[in-house]
C-alpha cells in the first residue's frame, strides 16, 4: 500500500465504489486486502468471526449463483449462507459435503461453470420475492436512518414516518433525538427488524460552496459485477420523484460498496438530499413545506417500488391520496 501514490489509490476507489479520497483510510485498507485474493488462492470456509472476506469470496459467490446456487447477495463474505450454497453444490457433483471450498470442490465449479452459466437466479429470486410481498404497505417493514446531529433530516424521517404509518406499513428510526448509535450498530438493527427496505437519509457536504443537488446511492460492484436488483431500482424512482417534486438539481444514482449499503440484508439506499455546505441547498431543506414534498416523493417512491407496472404512474404525479383509489391504503 506505501507503494501507492495518490492518483492510483484514487483510481482503486473509484474503481471498488468507495469515497475517492486519495488516502489510504480504514475502509481503503480493508478493501485492498480483500482485492489481493483470486479464486484458488485459498481454502474457502465459514469460520468464527473476523470471516473471511475477499475477491476469491466473491468469485465463488458469483460462480455459485450462476449455477443457481443461492447464496444470497455477492458481497465477498463468506458467511452461513454461502457455506450453505457450497454444501449443495458439493451435493450435486458428489463431492465430500463440507462446505468447504478447497481443490476438490475448487476443480468441480470451474468444470461445471464452462457448461453451466448465463442464469441470473439471483434477479429472479429478489424479483419474485418483492412481487410476492404485493402493493400494499400494511405488510411492510421500512426502517428510516436519519443523519445524526441533523435537526432538518430527522424533521424529513419523522415526517416520512408519520405517511407511512398511515399507509399501515411498519416503520423503525435507527436514530432518536438523544441517541447516535454507530454504523454496524444500525446494521444490526436492521437486519434484526426483517426490513423490506432501509432508507438513510443524510445530507453531503464540500470543500466549497459550489456542489449542490440531491444524489441516492445504491449497492454495487463493478469489480465484482453485482448490485442490489431492488436497491437500484428504488434508488431510481426516488431520485426521480425528489427531483420532478423539487428544484434541487439531479446528481443521478451511483453503486457503491459502502458497509451500510453492503451488509444490511434488506435493499438498502443512501439519499443525500443537498449539500450542508451549499447555502441555497440549506435554504430549502429549512422550509417545512419542502420537507413535506421531500417527504411525500419519498413514500411514492416506496409505493411505486411495489406497484405492478401496469399500475404505475409517470414520476411526479401520484400523490399519497391516489393510493386510496388503488386501494392499497389501509
Amino acid at each position: 500500500m506505501s507503494d501507492l501514490n495518490e492518483s492510483q489509490i484514487r483510481s482503486f476507489q473509484q474503481a471498488r465504489g468507495l469515497d475517492v479520497t486519495g488516502f489510504v483510510d480504514e475502509v481503503t485498507a480493508r478493501a485492498m486486502e480483500e482485492a489481493r485474493w483470486k479464486l484458488g488462492d485459498r481454502s474457502l470456509y465459514l469460520q468464527a468471526t473476523p470471516l473471511m472476506r475477499g475477491d476469491d469470496v466473491a468469485a465463488l459467490q458469483a460462480r455459485l449463483t450462476e449455477m443457481g446456487f443461492d447464496c444470497g447477495r455477492v458481497d465477498g463474505i463468506f458467511g452461513n449462507r454461502t457455506e450453505a450454497a457450497v454444501k449443495d453444490f458439493q451435493k450435486s457433483v458428489g463431492e465430500t459435503v463440507d462446505g468447504k471450498c478447497g481443490p476438490a470442490t475448487m476443480i468441480a465449479l470451474i468444470r461445471l461453470t464452462r457448461v453451466v452459466s448465463g442464469g441470473v437466479p439471483s434477479t429472479l429470486r429478489q424479483n419474485a420475492t418483492q412481487q410476492l410481498r404485493g402493493p400494499a404497505l400494511a405488510n411492510k417493514v421500512i426502517v428510516l436512518d436519519p443523519q445524526a446531529n441533523d435537526a432538518l433530516i430527522y424533521d424529513v424521517a419523522v415526517r416520512t414516518e408519520g405517511r407511512l404509518l398511515a399507509l399501515g406499513a411498519s416503520v423503525f428510526l435507527t436514530r432518536g433525538v438523544n441517541n447516535s448509535p454507530t454504523e454496524s450498530e444500525r446494521i444490526t438493527f436492521s437486519n434484526r427488524s426483517n426490513a423490506d427496505l432501509m432508507i438513510s437519509l443524510n445530507t453531503d457536504s464540500y470543500p466549497n460552496d459550489k456542489a449542490h443537488g440531491a444524489a441516492t446511492y445504491f449497492y454495487g460492484s463493478d469489480a465484482h459485477g453485482v448490485h442490489s436488483i431492488v436497491g437500484e431500482r428504488f434508488a431510481s424512482l426516488v431520485q426521480r420523484e425528489i427531483c420532478a417534486r423539487t428544484d434541487l438539481t439531479n446528481c443521478r444514482t451511483h453503486a457503491k460498496t459502502w458497509d451500510l449499503l453492503r451488509l444490511t440484508t434488506a435493499p438498502t439506499v443512501r439519499i443525500d438530499l443537498g449539500y450542508a455546505s451549499n447555502a441555497g441547498d440549506i435554504d430549502r431543506l429549512s422550509r417545512p413545506e419542502f420537507r413535506d414534498t421531500v417527504a411525500e416523493a419519498l413514500v411514492i417512491a416506496i409505493q411505486r417500488l411495489y406497484l405492478a407496472a401496469e399500475d404505475d404512474a409517470k414520476t411526479g404525479t401520484l400523490k399519497i391520496s391516489d393510493l386510496r383509489n388503488a386501494g392499497i391504503r389501509r
